[in-house]
């Protein structure tokens, strides 16, 4: 069976309150919760909260993972509320001359021409070694543009290797990322980290969308001097289209599928089916029965009638 020994680390679920959890969405937070229960570990949630928040959606997204049978350890952590340890992280980058500000709009670094085998819309350089004048010179703008400059890293490598649970040793580019936007916001690839990192969580279950940011975030844990973790990237729910799952889609949602009719169970046995899995009523019964192995490589086509 294609599983990690038991061990005391932890893992965990970390949705966006920006709406409700669709089927897909549903589907990972069981199989994050199945592979930490499956090796001894804790699991944890955490509520990443600083970007889109729409009202009531914490709370409703808590209520549906209950639903299905998903409990965690702990108090829920949100985001927002870990503003120090994500300032001290960027703090310790700058103490190792590891930080540099970028006067650059996202258009202009979509315009740029990017370095030969730079996925589009990476980050060309422009600001990483500029003189003093210089410097002042993009203070000035940032300071007619009200916005603070962005805090880049300045990244010692290119590449970075990660070992995913499924996709095994995956080489993934890195670039000088963005460590704290224009705006003050923290940006995402060094507050997952930092949190990650403070919570024990050692496995990384997500979908795989995110699998090419994982060595960007592991060399960013190697910087910090934090462990490493090991992921374990599944793959996306998409519609009938072969686009991610959406409303778009449907009645994608457990609640939407409540009101059309369907219990919770129903719902479950749906992400148990696409796992190969007849029958499982809870997140108990996939645990039971679920080898790793087995699991899809292709994406999960969700079609739902109503």
């Amino acid at each position: 069976m294609l599983t990690e020994p038991p061990a005391h680390g932890a893992g965990r679920y970390a949705p966006s309150p920006s709406g409700d959890l669709h089927l897909g969405n549903l589907r990972t937070a069981v199989l994050a919760w199945v592979l930490a229960r499956r090796t001894g570990r804790s699991f944890h949630l955490r509520i990443e909260d600083l970007d889109r928040v729409r009202e009531g959606a914490e709370q409703r997204q808590i209520e549906d993972l209950a639903a299905l049978g998903l409990g965690w350890d702990g108090e829920v952590v949100r985001q927002s509320e870990r503003g120090q340890a994500h300032a001290a992280a960027v703090q310790s980058l700058s103490a190792q001359g590891m930080v540099f500000e970028c006067y650059c709009t996202r258009r202009e670094i979509l315009e740029a021409p990017s370095a030969p085998h730079a996925p589009p819309g990476a980050y060309p350089g422009t600001c990483r070694d500029l003189s003093p004048a210089q410097r002042d010179q993009g203070r000035r703008r940032m300071h007619e543009l009200r916005r603070e400059p962005a805090l880049r890293l300045r990244a010692g490598v290119d590449s970075w290797q990660v070992r995913d649970l499924w996709a095994g040793e995956v080489t993934g580019a890195v670039d000088d990322l963005v460590l704290r936007r224009g705006d003050g916001v923290v940006a995402y690839n060094l507050a997952v980290v930092v949190d990650d990192a403070a919570a024990g969580v050692d496995q990384v279950v997500r979908a795989d969308d995110l699998l090419s940011s994982a060595p960007r975030q592991a060399y960013l844990a190697h910087l910090l001097e934090l462990p490493e973790p090991g992921y374990a990237h599944v793959p996306l729910a998409v519609g009938a289209s072969g686009a991610r799952l959406a409303k778009r889609d449907g009645a994608v949602t457990l609640r939407d599928r409540l009101a059309l009719g369907e219990s919770a169970a129903q719902v479950m046995e749906r992400i148990g089916d696409s796992l190969g899995l007849p029958g499982c009523r809870t997140a108990a019964d996939v645990l039971d029965r679920w080898d790793p192995a087995s699991l899809p490589r292709h994406p999960w086509l969700v079609d739902l009638p109503g």
